[in-house]
C-alpha cells in the first residue's frame, strides 16, 4: 500500500510516494527532488517526531503564560503526556530564554526549554 506525503524538509514541498517493500519492510520513496525528501519520508513513516511548542502558567502579571518548546523534535508517542504535564505546571519567574524547565522528557534525552525571557 502506498503512502502519500508532502515533504517539509525544504520550501519545495515535494509530493512523495512511499511503498513498503515486501519481505524487507523497507520503504521505497519516489517524488523527492533532493536526498532530504527520502530521509524525511523514511523518518516520518518509522519514527515520526515533532518539535512541541506550548505555554505554561507563570506568576507574572505582565506575562501570565510563558512560551516553552522542546529542545529537539520529540517522538509523537510522547506528545500527549508532555502536554498534560505542561498544562498542570505553574512556574516561578524570573526565567531566561533557553533555561531548562523539564529535563529528559519521557527518557528521550530531549528537554523542554523556555522560549523567551520573563523577568517580571
Amino acid at each position: 500500500m502506498a503512502k502519500k506525503l508532502i515533504c517539509i524538509s525544504c520550501p519545495i514541498g515535494c509530493r512523495l510516494t512511499a511503498v513498503r517493500e515486501e519481505g524487507s519492510g523497507e520503504w521505497s520513496v519516489s517524488g523527492n527532488r533532493c536526498p532530504r525528501g527520502r530521509v524525511y519520508a523514511q523518518n516520518e513513516l518509522t519514527d515520526p517526531r515533532r518539535v512541541v511548542t506550548a505555554t505554561v502558567a507563570g506568576n507574572s502579571t505582565l506575562m501570565p503564560r510563558i512560551p516553552v518548546r522542546t529542545s529537539e523534535a520529540l517522538p509523537k508517542r510522547h506528545i500527549d503526556a508532555l502536554l498534560n504535564r505542561l498544562y498542570r505546571l505553574k512556574v516561578e519567574i524570573p526565567v531566561k530564554k533557553g533555561e531548562v524547565l523539564i529535563r529528559n522528557v519521557e527518557n528521550s534525552g530531549i528537554d523542554v526549554i523556555f522560549s523567551c525571557d520573563c523577568l517580571k
